[in-house]
């Protein structure tokens, strides 16, 4: 027996006891009540926060599928214009040629 309590290293064993105690403090301290309202405190902050980043990013959203289906119109209209251009080409080139081919006779 006397060989076992002089192999047991007090340093070590108080370390181990602290660390048990502050332990077992820590859980009284956070499961109380005070804790807890600070928990719930800080659960509530979290929520608006989300609530408030999802408002921004809805409107965000929103004015994104405003400037892409503005977008989509402008080319449209630009693409109409080509068609348009490229056709009045087509008759002018034909008036040209039907003229030259009038001159040529």
């Amino acid at each position: 027996m006397a060989n076992f309590l002089k192999k047991i290293d007090a340093k070590k064993t108080g370390i181990f006891a602290a660390g048990v105690l502050f332990g077992t403090a820590g859980i009284k301290i956070l499961s109380s009540k005070d804790a807890k309202k600070v928990y719930t405190s800080c659960t509530a902050a979290v929520l608006r926060a989300k609530d408030c980043v999802m408002k921004t990013a809805t409107t965000v959203q929103e004015n994104a599928e405003d400037i892409y289906a503005e977008a989509q119109q402008i080319n449209e209209e630009r693409a109409a214009k080509a068609a348009e251009a490229s056709y009045e080409d087509e008759a002018d080139d034909g008036a040209e040629e039907s003229a030259d081919e009038s001159a040529a006779e």
